[in-house]
């Protein structure tokens, strides 16, 4: 069995107890991370609005801007969908959202608010949300996981299951992300492993079989019921070797109908049917019975008691050779073994020492044992312990967090059964918290006994502060008793309680028994046995009381001085004492407990069956020598008449007669005398109480006093909730304004881009999409549901590779450079696609835009225009004279073959250059300079100019000159067509 841990708590309230704390309902605790939406909206659309439970949400939101996911989730539910606030009672059949930036807790069924202290991405909200669900709701308590990353909520169902509640986990294939469920699962705290639609039948059914709070306890089980249980604990010690009969009944019923509902089987017969014919159903019963719930330093108050209250004593006398032997009972997973571990090594640097210190941390859970001996931790014990030890004792993994080896040697973890198998022994420390409160009384007597044995003189005990040592005020000291530390006495009642309890260790030859008590049962000293006739034979009646005169031991035979009172049973020495021992009996322990002065051999006559009897009284006060208690021991011998003397009858007559009345005078004397003495006592006492009610008296003055300065304050705080109310209801109002506008501009949004014709696809960080409009399904197979997909994973219609759009589109978010290129789809479409960065207000780059522009008809332009200009070409290089196209500039544009080959010229020193400057500016000839600028811009063409010149390389050429102005578009320069003939001999040159 291992121990149960519980969260630090917030304080507690003092308001009453709100509407979950009065009306018992289940709370419901959902967490939830990335893909967390879609779950919640699956989730809620099949959960009844009349189920009795409430909501709690609480999802991972940013900090630093506001949450419409109320305004969401209201759409997939008919109940109210609120956002928390501090203070909040939670009602039935209600949804309420953590808000953003904040850290929330429960307690008597109210919401606990407060600013995060953690910084961004370390935080572990659900883990502490379902942890406070668990302490304050206990078996009331449902804890739900769905789709996120990481391991958030992980420790938080464990906490649930401890508490005794119920916890569901989304079935990862249906999640989004499967980090979160993934981990809970793993960890083995999922009672139910569902999709989020099918989780509403899961927690209707929980319902049916949870008891309302505050209603009359439910009857003892029925006889058949009880017996059938104890037929399951038959078959699970026969299967585990393991005992739950002396578990508390509670528990133990409560755990088997939790594993029967998973079955679905309500009978208690039929479920131990199930177990005979699935014997892996046993295991997992074992498993559901060992409460395996814990966290690092939990109770931290309780550790820093440990460290300041306990330590110090126990580390005295330590030298260096030395070895500190500490015992963790019920260590679960080994947290609270290695938090003792790190207190010691603390403790040990700052005190300078140097011994050895062993830990042994035993558990019955082998599983259990097996996380702890690994040492890795998953990263959320972060909200257990401080930065300063984390990075101390601990290295960071990719899973979480890894023990270091300093810590890992000093703990030697096994598996262990604490009712069956010896215990350590000579130990300086033995812990063992939260484990005997699953336990009936009789076995924690055993085990307190036990624990007593273990432990060596003045060792310490450290309980959780639901445990206590009970009755056995004898064997231990209280050190801190609201952090139940106890030191251990040095007594032999331990080995009679060892021996007569039934433990197995003690029992088996085998077994490894304690030397000490052994030896003394096979060999008893002699002087012991002397002492111990010397007692029986001339001590006389006597009892041990306290000074209130409590009986706390009895010796010899006392019947005739003391009976049993009548009316409600007491152990109190004065009420017992017959008559006639009240008032002197009474007066003796008052001298002797105020003034600590005994009293000796009062004479007293007593009634014993209806003969008066003298007694002497004797009161003596002593000191215990185990304790800081005083004690005193109250003693009673007869006294026995002198024998008649041999007087004559007469004188016997008259001494009688005198001697009866100095006796009944001593006799009256004697009553003044206690009657007296009981008085000035009853005064005294009286005015103690007088002092001790003025206290009293004050002490409530001074509370009415906070009570009224608490109530004037609670006024203005009410005046303050009621000015945050009015700025609430204002910052509301804005915010509606601002949502009707962000609709309205959502709308022009739509529409624009609908009506530009372009294709446009917004992609995030994750190049997943964001958005896309309608003209960007003609390259992209995209319907409404590709939203959040991948781009990567959608098929173009484009006949480049998809490979290579993708890889552009990487490129370009990071390094931000955006990038063009004309792409064509396989039906023969062009388009001109550009990427360029996403860009926010606030200029931070938030993911790429990709649009593509219809340029069908450009290119269509383009092709015809480059087929015209074929045609042109084609034409011109087919006449045989030669042709030369000029710019308004005289520079050439084009000429044709038969121009290159009849003038030896190439186009590279042709093209582009003024017709006066080819060659050696051969063509420099005054008339056509003539022509060209002077006659051609006048008559726009000019025929049949003969012009004769000598060109270097094909010598001197007479030449017939045609030119004419070739006028475009009022957007296009003119241009002018030369074409030179080759002219006769007998043509005259102009």
């Amino acid at each position: 069995m291992t121990s149960a841990k519980k969260s630090r708590k917030a304080p507690t309230p003092s308001a009453p107890a709100p509407a979950a704390a009065r009306a018992g309902f289940p709370i419901v605790g959902i967490g939830a991370s990335a893909g967390g939406l879609d779950a919640f909206e699956r989730f809620f659309q099949h959960v009844p609005a009349d189920t009795g439970m409430g909501f709690v949400l609480v999802p991972h939101l940013d900090p630093s801007h506001g949450s419409i996911l109320t305004d969401i989730l209201q759409r997939a539910t008919a109940m109210p969908v609120v956002q928390a606030t501090d203070q909040l009672a939670v009602q039935p059949n209600h949804v309420y959202v953590i808000p953003p930036n904040r850290e929330m807790g429960i307690i008597r069924g109210t919401l606990q608010l407060s600013v995060p202290e953690q910084p961004r991405g370390q935080r572990m909200p659900i883990d502490a949300f379902l942890r406070s669900l668990a302490d304050d709701q206990g078996e009331r308590a449902i804890g739900i996981v769905l789709s996120g990353t990481g391991t958030d909520g992980t420790q938080g169902l464990r906490a649930i299951l401890g508490a005794g509640g119920i916890t569901l986990v989304q079935q990862p294939d249906t999640a989004k992300y499967e980090g979160m469920p993934s981990s809970a699962i793993g960890a083995g705290f999922a009672s139910h492993v569902l999709p989020a639609e099918k989780m509403a039948e899961a927690l209707l059914a929980s319902l049916r079989r949870l008891p309302l709070r505050l209603e009359p306890p439910a009857p003892a089980p029925a006889a058949a019921k009880s017996a059938g249980i104890g037929k399951l604990l038959m078959l699970l010690r026969s299967a585990t070797g393991h005992d739950f009969s002396l578990y508390k009944k509670s528990t133990i019923t409560r755990r088997i109908e939790r594993r029967m509902a998973q079955h679905d089987l309500a009978d208690v017969d039929t479920y131990q049917r199930y177990l005979k014919e699935n014997p892996t159903e046993l295991q997992a019963l074992f498993k559901e019975l060992l409460i395996n719930v814990t966290s690092f330093f939990r109770d931290p108050e309780a550790f820093a008691a440990l460290k300041t209250d306990a330590l110090p004593q126990l580390c005295a006398n330590k030298s260096d050779n030395d070895e500190f032997r500490v015992w963790v009972a019920g260590c679960a997973s080994g947290e609270e073994a290695y938090s003792l571990a790190i207190l010691l090594l603390e403790y040990l640097d700052g005190t300078q020492q140097d011994f050895k210190v062993q830990i042994y941390a035993t558990d019955l859970d082998d599983d259990a044992i097996n996380t702890a001996r690994t040492g890795c931790y998953p990263p959320n014990i972060a909200q257990d312990m401080t930065p300063e030890r984390l990075h101390r004792f601990f290295v960071r993994d990719d899973g979480g967090y890894r023990v270091k080896k300093e810590v890992r040697e000093m703990v030697v973890f096994a598996v262990q059964n604490v009712i069956k198998d010896p215990p350590f022994t000579k130990l300086d420390l033995l812990s063992c918290r939260n484990l005997m409160i699953y336990l009936e009384p009789e076995l924690q007597n055993r085990l307190i006994a036990a624990f007593h044995y273990a432990l060596k003189p003045d060792g310490v005990l450290f309980l959780s502060p639901s445990e206590s040592i009970g009755n056995h005020t004898e064997l231990f000291t209280a050190i801190n008793r609201k952090w139940k530390l106890y030191r251990a006495r040095s007594s032999s009642a331990t080995q009679r309680t060892l021996m007569s309890g039934g433990f197995a260790w003690t029992a088996q030859p085998g077994a490894k028994a304690p030397e000490e008590v052994s030896k003394k049962g096979r060999d008893m000293d002699c002087a012991e046995q002397a002492r111990r006739a010397l007692l029986q034979s001339f001590a006389p009646a006597s009892v041990l009381t306290d000074l209130r005169g409590n009986i706390l031991f009895v010796h010899g035979e006392t019947g005739k001085y003391l009976r049993p009172a009548p009316g409600q049973a007491t152990l109190n020495v004065v009420e017992m004492a017959r008559e006639g021992l009240q008032l002197e009996l009474r007066a003796a322990l008052h001298t002797a407990a105020t003034q600590g002065t005994p009293s000796i051999g009062r004479q007293v006559t007593l009634k014993s069956e209806g003969e008066p009897q003298a007694v002497a009284l004797s009161v003596r006060p002593l000191a215990s020598a185990e304790s800081d208690q005083a004690l005193l021991l109250v003693s009673f011998v007869d006294l026995v008449p002198a024998p008649a003397s041999a007087l004559t009858a007469k004188g016997q007559r008259k001494r009688a007669t005198g001697a009866t009345e100095v006796r009944r005078v001593a006799e009256i004397e004697n009553d003044l005398a206690y009657t007296r003495e009981n008085l000035q006592a009853t005064i005294e006492e009286q005015q103690t109480s007088n002092e001790e009610l003025k206290s009293t008296n004050e002490e409530l003055q001074s509370t009415n006093e906070e009570l009224q300065s608490t109530n004037e304050e609670l006024e203005t705080s009410k005046e303050e909730l009621q000015s945050v109310n009015e700025e609430l209801v204002t910052v509301n109002a804005e915010l509606q304004a601002k949502i009707e506008q962000l609709a309205s501009m959502q709308n022009d949004m739509r529409n624009l881009l609908d009506n530009i014709n372009i294709g446009t696809i917004f992609l995030d960080q994750n190049l997943a999409i964001r958005r896309f409009t309608r003209d960007a399904t003609r390259i992209f197979r995209l319907v409404a549901t590709d939203v959040g997909r991948a781009l990567v994973d959608i098929k173009s219609d484009l006949e480049a590779s998809d490979d290579a759009l993708n890889t552009a589109v990487r490129q370009v978010l990071d390094t931000l450079v955006p990038w063009e290129r004309e792409l064509r789809t396989r039906s023969g479409q062009w388009f001109l696609a550009h990427i360029q960065p996403y860009r926010t207000l606030d200029n931070v780059i938030d993911g790429v835009v990709l649009t593509f522009t219809d340029i069908n008809t450009r290119v269509a332009a383009e092709a015809a225009e480059r087929r015209a200009r074929r045609l042109a070409e084609g034409i011109v290089d087919t006449v045989r004279e030669p042709l030369v196209v000029l710019d308004g500039c005289l520079q050439v544009v084009t000429a044709s073959r038969s121009f290159y080959r009849h003038f030896s010229v190439a186009p590279d020193d042709t093209v582009g250059r003024p017709i006066y400057e080819l060659g050696n500016r051969q063509w420099d000839i005054p008339a056509l300079r003539e022509l060209l600028e002077t006659i051609l811009p006048r008559d726009n063409s000019f025929e049949g100019f003969v012009v004769e010149h000598d060109f270097p390389t094909i010598g001197r050429q007479k030449m017939r000159l045609n030119a004419r102005r070739l006028m475009g578009t009022a957007d296009d320069a003119a241009l002018i067509l030369l074409a030179i003939e080759h002219a006769e001999q007998g043509e005259t040159a102009a």
